[in-house]
């Protein structure tokens, strides 16, 4: 969200029973103001956004394709922080309930 002004700053929450992304306004608040369902969903890293100019994204974007064809990009902290994030996902779409 800081340098791409229509992007937000959210925490995640991972959950595997039930398979969600819940997703918080990290001011706080105890409800979720959202959530992806990541049953049966794609994840990748997203080396070029469309639209984008290259300091904007840093190599750091990943993409989440869900069941319904829903396609959200969010983009981690750092390149390490973007593989783990893939990697769990790709866990709980797989083995979530």
């Amino acid at each position: 969200g800081h340098r791409r002004k229509n992007w937000k700053v959210r925490k995640f929450v991972l959950r595997d029973d039930p398979a969600y992304l819940h997703y918080y306004d990290p001011a706080g608040g105890e409800e979720p103001l959202g959530a992806i369902h990541l049953r049966g969903c794609v994840v990748t890293a997203v080396e070029d956004m469309p639209d984008s100019k290259k300091y904007d994204v840093d190599n750091i974007l990943f993409e989440i394709i869900t069941a319904n064809d829903i396609h959200y990009y969010l983009q981690a902290a750092s390149s390490a922080e973007r593989t783990e994030w893939i990697k769990a996902i790709q866990t709980v779409s797989r083995t979530g309930k």
